[in-house]
């Protein structure tokens, strides 16, 4: 059956009005190359819309220590968010140019902010997770309107057959990609910040999109038009410039709301950012709950040193270790800031110790800070002591091949394990090469978090240290003047409450027989914790013991939550 039309006849298109595309565009150079301009356009887009999604990444990862977590949370919103804009674009290629101008400022705009936002939603109401998804939703679908839009635009020029065009656009856009991903950690990151670096990201946006808009496509706009979009892209500039103006105070006042008003230092290295306070203030890391500690050594937002209970957790880290047998040769990993190394040296019979720490701006602040080599001893001018630079797990496993003697004692001050980027250090291959550096009556102390409560994290670092081949025996000290034991941090940033357990969860281990847990008389002038303390220190964990949890590995990390 033949369809017939209803009226009787066929509807005609109305020709009486061109469509856009078929209206003559004048630009103010060949077409040719005014193509290749509304390539680089598709270029910078890219970079720009890549440097967003990496700046909310870093600084997502910065605020909550997890980074697999937040590189998922922010590429998936924001894949789908761009999916959700191109299908939104549909209806904007009628005006496509001024319609891409509009969205390029707004995308300057939002991405250029993002981190500033971000950052201040954590300092001042503590809450990051639902910005984070805000941000990237608004981003992912401003970039997701891009592309047909300049897909429509570079059509206006010269039209070409779809697959040519897109192939066209895709291989700027990735190029693009590549440049924005490479310049993030290796340009804006160490010359800028975050901060300043996203700021700067959006003014080159903006820049690319008005070349485009107000002059390549300039007769395609009425006069109304371009004066409005020209005062939108100067008053988005006007933002992002006085936003990269602003950012130095702003920063000032973010850490004042975070760590309270007793910031003394603060520096970013090549590897994290150290902040080191006198006295607990008001910030958001300040609580009554947490004691007080007076001089506090935060690393990466994480607090690693606490003035008022660091003796307690040294000790109890290092003398169990050094009392168990010999110790004339020492390595300790991490302890940049001098505070293991302290207690080492306070047995008169270690020969050498050799600290491994990745960041030498830790060390250096150690060395020079009245405060901090007041409180470490000043360790690192003894002569027995020796500084290596270098990540712990490249050297041990660099170490393997070089034939040097093994240690008496390895004493482990690394970070907390649940961020992504530390659980290699508490993994079984990580054990694994440390068990080789290892004399065969040596021993090997880490705090492995706290046991009370699930404790899944201290118990899957003992598991682990089985499958590695060492005996490990397990000992939970009580904290005194804080809440939160050193390094670990979740808690506080959860607002954890006065009552959350208030314990250092600590494993001595040995190649062969399972170490005994004893102290000697080193340290006696200031000692925080003694033989009793010790004694309760295993019945407490012996108490809180967990079976049955596998070993962590580098394929299989178990130290998330």
């Amino acid at each position: 059956m033949i369809d017939q039309p209803v009226s009787g006849r066929a509807v005609q298109p109305d020709r009486s009005r061109p469509a856009p595309e078929e209206i003559p565009l004048r630009l103010p150079v060949r077409p040719g190359l005014g193509r290749f301009l509304v390539l680089c356009a598709v270029f910078v887009c890219a970079a720009c819309g890549l440097v967003y999604e990496l700046a909310l990444v870093a600084m997502a990862s910065y605020l909550t220590g997890d980074s697999v977590t937040q590189a998922s949370i922010v590429l998936s919103v924001m894949v789908f968010a761009m999916g959700v804009g191109s299908l939104l674009a549909k209806r904007l290629r009628c005006r496509a140019v001024a319609c891409f101008g509009v969205i390029e400022c707004v995308l300057a705009l939002v991405g250029g902010g993002s981190v500033m936002a971000l950052y201040a939603a954590f300092a001042w109401f503590g809450a990051s997770g639902p910005v984070l998804v805000a941000f990237s939703l608004a981003i992912g679908v401003l970039i997701g309107a891009e592309m047909p839009l300049l897909m429509t635009l570079i059509q206006r020029i010269r039209a070409q057959d779809a697959g040519g065009a897109v192939a066209d656009l895709f291989a700027a856009d990735y190029v693009g990609a590549l440049v924005g991903g490479l310049a993030f950690p290796f340009l804006l990151l160490p010359v800028f910040g975050q901060l300043t670096g996203a700021l700067l990201v959006g003014v080159v946006n903006v820049l690319a999109g008005g070349l485009l808009v107000l002059w390549l496509f300039r007769h395609d706009l009425t006069p109304r038009q371009r004066a409005g979009l020209l005062l939108v892209f100067t008053a988005v500039l006007s933002l992002l410039g006085t936003g990269a103006v602003c950012a130095g105070p702003f920063e000032e006042a973010a850490r004042r709301a975070v760590y309270g008003g007793s910031v003394r230092v603060a520096v970013h290295s090549d590897v994290q950012e150290i902040v080191l306070t006198d006295a607990r203030g008001s910030g958001r890391h300040a609580s009554a709950a947490h004691g007080p500690c007076g001089l506090e050594l935060y690393l990466d937002g994480r607090l690693r040193v606490c003035g008022g209970d660091e003796a307690r957790y040294h000790q109890a880290l290092v003398h169990p270790a050094m009392a168990a047998g010999p110790h004339a040769r020492v390595l300790v990993l991490g302890g940049g800031d001098g505070l293991a190394l302290r207690e080492v040296l306070r047995h008169p019979d270690v020969a050498e110790v050799t600290v491994v720490d990745i960041d030498p701006e830790v060390v250096a602040l150690a060395r020079t800070d009245p405060r901090l080599s007041a409180l470490n001893e000043g360790a690192f001018t003894d002569p027995r002591a020796r500084v290596v630079t270098a990540d712990a797990f490249e050297w041990l496993r660099s170490r393997a091949r070089t034939g040097e003697p093994p240690y008496d004692v390895i004493v482990s001050g690394l970070p907390d394990p649940r961020p992504a980027e530390s659980a290699r250090l508490y993994s079984q291959e990580f054990y694994g090469l440390l068990a080789r550096a290892l004399s065969p009556d040596g021993r090997f102390a880490v705090h492995a978090g706290s046991v009370s409560g699930a404790g899944r994290v201290f118990w899957t670092v003992e598991a682990t240290l089985r499958a590695a081949g060492l005996r490990p025996v397990p000992y939970a000290v009580d904290g005194r003047a804080s809440v939160f034991p050193a390094g670990t941090d979740r808690a506080q940033r959860a607002g954890a409450p006065a009552g959350h357990p208030a314990d250092w969860g600590f494993l001595l281990a040995s190649p062969g027989a399972a170490p005994p847990l004893l102290l000697d008389a080193a340290g006696s002038g200031r000692r925080a914790f003694d033989a009793a303390d010790l004694a309760h220190a295993a019945a407490t964990a012996e108490r809180q013991r967990r079976t049955g949890l596998a070993p962590s590995t580098l394929l299989h990390p178990r130290y998330g939550g």
